[in-house]
């Protein structure tokens, strides 16, 4: 390795305990002062150390920056896959993993029911924010003004007599998916099924995706989905872990 690179590795490594100045910096990567300042200048040029108002050096924005996107290439798909199927074993209903997309929730993976009676979904499918469990969790993750502007945006069709009509509706049952940590779809978007979904986050707690759990009524009531959600909320607690964000 270079020697160059080995001595800002060190530095860097070094600084994910805490600030430290000019001399303490030259002294864990065993160089002169001048040395390690100029080493901690280039790297502070490129964003990966900053100087505070203290002279002493801290981590810099930069390298956060980059942390979050390599967690974000991962396929969040690849990661949930076995949970999903873990929970789809339990409990023997539909499972289905969502994300947002262009207005839309967008299934990005579905293991099917055990039971006769099949849900009408395939990956690649999207479905409403304004009457989906899926599309309720997206939605209620993004940032208020975001969440607002988009909620009154969106059209209101009556897929069901049960679908939210008006922005005001939505909105404010939004407030209660973020409060109680889930989401439910009461036959809102297809007559007869029902839905309950939660959200897997990502390293700054930013919803990234949802996973659900699906019955039609004649094959569970709503009373026994809502049985489902703590299970459902610890297999995304799980995903969450693994992909690299904080839960809680």
């Amino acid at each position: 390795m270079s020697q160059s690179v080995d001595r800002a590795l060190t530095v860097l490594a070094s600084l994910a305990e805490g600030p430290v100045s000019l001399e303490q910096a030259a002294a864990r990567i065993g160089v002169h002062k001048s040395t390690a300042l100029r080493l901690l200048r280039t790297l502070e040029e490129h964003g990966f150390v900053h100087r505070q108002a203290d002279y002493r050096y801290r981590l810099g924005g930069r390298l956060f920056s980059l942390a979050q996107l390599a967690l974000e290439s991962i396929d969040v798909r690849g990661v949930a896959a076995p949970h999903l199927a873990a929970l789809n074993d339990r409990c023997g209903h539909t499972v289905h993993l969502a994300v947002y997309e262009d207005g839309e929730a967008t299934y990005v993976d579905k293991l099917e029911s055990r039971y006769p009676v099949r849900m009408y979904s395939r990956i690649g499918k999207r479905a409403p924010l304004t009457a989906s469990a899926v599309g309720k969790v997206l939605l209620a993750g993004l940032p208020e003004g975001r969440r607002t502007e988009l909620a009154r945006r969106l059209e209101y069709p009556a897929y069901t007599p049960r679908s939210l009509r008006t922005p005001e509706a939505l909105l404010a049952e939004l407030e209660s998916v973020r409060d109680q940590g889930w989401a439910m779809d009461r036959s809102e978007y297809e007559e007869s099924v029902n839905c309950v979904a939660v959200p897997i986050r990502g390293i700054d707690r930013q919803v990234i995706a949802a996973c659900s759990i699906s019955t039609p009524t004649v094959v569970a009531p709503l009373s026994a989905l809502r049985r489902l959600i703590p299970d459902l909320l610890a297999t995304a607690e799980a995903i969450s872990h693994e992909y690299g964000g904080r839960t809680g």
